[in-house]
């Protein structure tokens, strides 16, 4: 039966105020979300050696691999410019980075002291944020931040859906190429990250995206919590400030793209993680029994028991 306009009306009027409701993942002390602010400051002022360096052209991909314990840079050496980023356990591309858990567990956009999480049935951090040049962006009037959690990578078949036409240098397709060497294909590229992009929601809930504010040499940093396979796609929005639909906008926004440069480091000092307690992260401790003991559900489960 459907809800009535009037109905609908009167339950809206009296429908009480709700309290300001406390974040469902709050961090504590000694909690997984909470990282040790002295150990990783430690970890991002510490000195460090160049184990790898590239530069991502514009409206393209790279992936790469960073063992467990190093520093991924990423950085806008042209000015602003958006990156869309995936990540896999080095090992097992069946673990990979969920956008959304992050989001629930941090927040819909990230900063130092963030964590990117692992799916399940693993359900770990692949890498912490230790350093983050636009961490002052905060809000702005719109209510956009910066890193974005909220959307997902651009594609051709969206694209395609809502201009008609199809275009084969979206970050989905960037990823597709990147990834292709390391024994990987499309259906391995998952819901990213989007790196240095601004977004938010409107007053009515939808998602909206702002030009970009990184200038030239801003970057953000990661330490790799277990080794890991890394891939970008340099958006082919560029910075975004000239997005759209369309081949009349896909000649407009290649106006506004820039390169990302990536390094990848190693501590001087090998021993600092481990003599501060750090260790490359271990998978969730539940045994994924899911209840299959107990077939007919938690009421029944009394009754296995005795």
């Amino acid at each position: 039966m459907s809800l009535s306009k009037e109905n609908a009306e009167a339950r809206l009027k009296a429908r009480k105020p709700v309290p300001k409701p406390t974040p469902a993942y709050l961090p504590v002390s000694g909690s997984p979300l909470t990282v040790d602010k002295d150990l990783y400051n430690g970890i991002a002022t510490a000195p460090r050696s160049l184990i790898e360096e590239f530069t991502i052209p514009i409206r393209s991909g790279r992936a790469w691999k960073a063992p467990a314990g190093s520093i991924i840079r990423i950085s806008t050496p042209e000015g602003p410019q958006v990156g869309d980023l995936n990540i896999w356990n080095a090992h097992n591309p069946r673990e990979k980075f969920w956008a959304a858990r992050t989001k629930q567990l941090h927040a819909s956009h990230v900063s130092t002291g963030d964590r990117l999480w692992s799916c399940l049935p693993f359900m770990r951090p692949l890498v912490t944020i230790v350093g983050d040049s636009l961490s002052w962006y905060g809000v702005d009037e719109n209510g956009g931040r910066v890193h974005d959690l909220l959307g997902t990578g651009c594609d051709g078949y969206i694209s395609s859906v809502l201009s008609g036409k199809g275009y084969d240098f979206h970050c989905r397709s960037n990823l597709t190429r990147a990834v292709l060497p390391f024994g990987l294909n499309e259906g391995d590229v998952h819901d990213v990250i989007n790196l240095f992009q601004v977004t938010g929601l409107d007053e009515q809930g939808r998602y909206f995206m702002s030009p970009c504010p990184a200038e030239r040499g801003d970057y953000i940093e990661f330490l790799a919590e277990q080794d890991v396979l890394m891939a970008l796609s340099t958006c082919p929005g560029g910075d975004l400030s000239r997005w759209g639909f369309g081949a009349d906008s896909e000649k407009e926004m290649i106006k506004c793209c820039r390169p990302l440069h990536i390094q990848v480091y190693k501590l001087e000092d090998e021993n600092l993680l481990q003599k501060n307690g750090w260790k490359p992260a271990e998978p969730a401790p539940y045994k994924g029994l899911h209840g299959l003991l107990v077939p007919e559900g938690e009421h029944d489960a009394a009754s296995v028991k005795s």
